[in-house]
């Protein structure tokens, strides 16, 4: 009897509550999604002041990078741990479940069309060759380059409203669902 109470106050917990190391990959992602947005707005702004070194890019790529490894590690947690189940099942919560696909999309797409960006622009070029005088102070006719930042447009506003949903459980349903992604265990 013991045991069978222990095993379903794990099962709730486990339902109700992402796991520990997915928590810490959600939270570590925003972190790093925001030093790329200011690395990426500090590459630009030293671009178009002729101060652009090849360190701004490599960072930016670099964290970018990181960012696609931490959602493929997100991916096989939730495929290892699992996922809590939704709260409901209104239209607002079927927008909910595609804003969290289109965030793992944009996750794949900007690491990419930053690779691609920097692989048909002349910064593939200046990382070769170890030249920072060779960046380009512009991206005219690099269609990766106008994607890439398209992109980042579309991440801000999804991240929106990803955080306005949040807010919205918090502090006007007041459901708890903010718990589920809190290294705090309930229990």
């Amino acid at each position: 009897m013991v045991l069978s109470h222990e095993l379903d106050k794990f099962q709730e917990k486990v339902l109700n509550q992402y796991s520990k190391r997915m928590v810490i990959v959600h939270w570590l992602t925003l972190a790093l999604l925001i030093a790329a947005w200011f690395l990426g707005e500090s590459v630009h702004d030293a671009r178009h002041d002729v101060g652009a070194t090849l360190t701004g890019y490599i960072v930016h790529a670099s964290v970018g990078g990181t960012i696609l490894l931490l959602l493929l590690a997100q991916l096989y947690f939730r495929s290892k741990d699992g996922t809590p189940s939704a709260i409901g099942n209104t239209p607002l919560d079927k927008a909910a479940k595609g804003v969290h696909y289109l965030l793992y999309t944009l996750l794949v797409l900007l690491p990419v069309s930053g690779m691609m960006e920097i692989v048909t622009s002349d910064v593939g070029k200046a990382l070769l060759a170890g030249d920072a005088t060779i960046l380009p102070k512009k991206f005219d006719g690099v269609s990766a380059h106008v994607v890439h930042e398209q992109l980042v447009n579309v991440l801000i506003v999804l991240v929106a409203v990803h955080l306005l949903g949040a807010i919205k459980h918090q502090f006007i349903m007041k459901d708890g669902l903010m718990e589920r992604m809190s290294l705090r265990r309930k229990g």
